[in-house]
């Protein structure tokens, strides 16, 4: 049997008494002597309105609309579709995938002629979305005009809408009103502004985005190995609209500036999915903006890619392992304790387990793994949503963080009555978890039967294997560190690889605390921190400063950023 043709667009408006039959002919009779698509002709001789046909592809054929203004695009994708072929179908790239899937938002995504066109010329299997065509023409426009892109020539143009603005309105810029703001948002280049800021973030592997207005200009700085670092200035003219395309796309509102608001952006970039956490804060000189970007690079989620040394690892191995009990990571916000959390989490992720946590937010997502986002304001608390999760028959629970003594005293709990439960804390290193806890008002006796050990963790930035340097060590050096029996150590330098920096990426240092039968007793008999600490130090613990002064020794980081870090 002969597969049942498809219907093209007009055919459908036809169907369902959107149009009738000579309204579809005018419009195909001008569309032979013109260039635009048949739902943008339909459009301008006001045959049908876009919401309708937006109706008719999404719930009659399926086909999801796409708003291109929600999007940053990825300037790679156009290498994909070449631009006259882009241009003459209307047609957008807007995500590829590892399945060989290629997103394209099109004017008529019932043109079956153009799509097969589209996967003989990409070789990837197209999945039409519908787009308004204006949209698709100006997002064509920053794509294909994206080659070469010098941020000077962006800046430029801001400055000559700047301009055009002053002439033709004499309001300040606070005295804008939404839809002027809105025209400014259409502009191409602070479309082209907001792309760049994220992308060149991306190339760079900076973790966070700071939009801060100043006096005069606007500030951008990248997170980068831990270090804000500034990229750029921005001219203060272009603030207002950079800022409001940004919450445009995390669907926050752009009318109001003067309250704090949180959104989240997923966008797939360079094949790569990137989750943007977006903050704004306001000001006095107006809303700050931070970008925290979240990659799903499962990689980070080995034990063997964490840095830990041998001996480190080994004893992390045996924490998780485990059937029950406690493992808290502690350090401050930053020092990687997520990650480290996660890749034990993937350690332990088998069909036989039910693995559960409560997060907020939710940062690495793993398949086999019950993740639940918490929303305080919605009254999904970690204490609530942990009793719930204790009636789920969960083995193994991850509790983002414990932040006050109700959780506290559920996780114990949970650890008491056969559950491994993995959370974090911010103490200053390993040992003093045990008395944040006590201090969180849980008896010492519940601290010592449900705690196995505790990481303290920091993150240092590594050296650039490229231009680091060995060289002698000084008195100074030798002093600051206490490494007596250290002579020589490499430094960084910086060339064209590291930015300058003399540093590539970053590595974890540990100190890992387990406690045995006799610290369990010193916690009960209420001996002190540092008592505590004195015997787990006989036992072979490392702290984070010896952790940190064997990765100087192999030359994996310098003394100048031990001490940064530790010091």
């Amino acid at each position: 049997m002969a597969p049942k043709k498809r219907k093209r667009l007009g055919e459908l408006l036809v169907d369902h008494q959107y149009i009738t039959k000579k309204q579809l002919t005018d419009a195909l009779n001008v569309s032979q002597k013109s260039s635009k698509k048949l739902g943008e002709i339909l459009v301008e001789l006001g045959y049908v309105k876009e919401r309708d046909l937006i109706e008719v592809l999404e719930f009659q054929r399926g086909i999801p609309h796409a708003d291109l203004d929600k999007y940053f695009y990825d300037p790679s994708l156009s290498d994909t579709i070449p631009e006259n072929i882009a241009r003459r179908y209307l047609a957008f790239p807007l995500e590829k995938n590892e399945d060989g899937q290629l997103k394209v938002v099109m004017a008529d995504p019932t043109d079956i002629v153009a799509i097969d066109d589209l996967e003989m010329l990409t070789n990837y299997q197209i999945k039409p979305l519908y787009g308004a065509p204006t949209k698709i023409r100006k997002a064509l426009d920053n794509l294909y005009g994206s080659d070469n892109l010098d941020v000077a020539d962006i800046f430029d143009d801001l400055k000559l809408n700047e301009l055009e603005l002053n002439a033709d309105n004499q309001k300040s810029e606070a005295e804008l009103q939404e839809e002027e703001l809105r025209e400014m948002l259409d502009e191409a280049p602070i479309i082209k502004l907001a792309n760049y800021i994220i992308s060149n973030a991306y190339h760079k592997k900076a973790s966070d985005i700071h939009i801060e207005p100043e006096e005069n200009s606007i500030r951008i700085r990248y997170r980068i190995d831990g270090v804000l670092q500034t990229e750029m200035r921005a001219p203060k003219n272009s603030h207002r609209a950079l800022v409001s395309r940004i919450k445009i796309i995390a669907d926050l509102d752009i009318t109001e500036s003067r309250v704090p608001q949180d959104g989240r952006i997923k966008m797939v970039f360079q094949g790569e999915k990137l989750d943007l956490r977006v903050s704004t804060l306001p000001t006095i000189r107006g809303e700050k903006v931070v970008i925290r970007l979240l990659t799903q690079d499962t990689n980070l989620l080995e034990l063997n890619n964490l840095g830990l040394s041998a001996e480190n690892e080994t004893k992390f191995e045996n924490l998780i392992k485990k059937s029950n009990g406690i493992v808290l990571l502690t350090g401050p916000t930053g020092s990687g304790k997520t990650t480290t959390l996660f890749a034990a989490l993937n350690k332990l992720n088998r069909a036989e387990v039910n693995l559960i946590t409560i997060e907020d937010p939710v940062e690495y997502q793993l398949d086999g793994v019950y993740q639940v986002q918490a929303q305080p304001k919605a009254g999904l608390t970690f204490a609530r949503t942990l009793r719930s999760i204790l009636r789920q028959d969960p083995d193994i629970i991850m509790v983002g963080e414990m932040r006050d003594e109700e959780t506290a005293e559920i996780a114990v709990r949970a650890a008491l009555t056969g559950h491994l439960v993995f959370s974090t804390l911010h103490t200053n290193d390993a040992v003093s978890s045990l008395t944040r806890l006590i201090d969180m008002g849980l008896a010492p006796y519940l601290v010592a039967a449900a705690i196995n050990g505790v990481v303290a963790q920091r993150l240092l930035r590594k050296l650039c294997p490229h231009c680091k340097e060995k060289r002698d060590l000084s008195p100074e050096d030798n002093y600051y560190s206490g490494a007596k029996d250290l002579q020589a150590a490499y430094f960084a330098v910086g060339c064209p690889d590291c930015n300058n920096t003399g540093y590539q990426g970053r590595i974890a240092i540990q100190e890992i605390f387990v406690l045995d039968n006799k610290i369990k007793e010193m916690i009960v008999n209420n001996q002190s921190k540092e008592q505590i600490e004195a015997y787990a130090r006989q036992q072979g613990m490392l702290s984070l400063k010896e952790d940190g002064l064997k990765k100087v020794a192999s030359g994996e980081t310098d003394l100048a950023e031990l001490q940064r870090i530790i010091f």
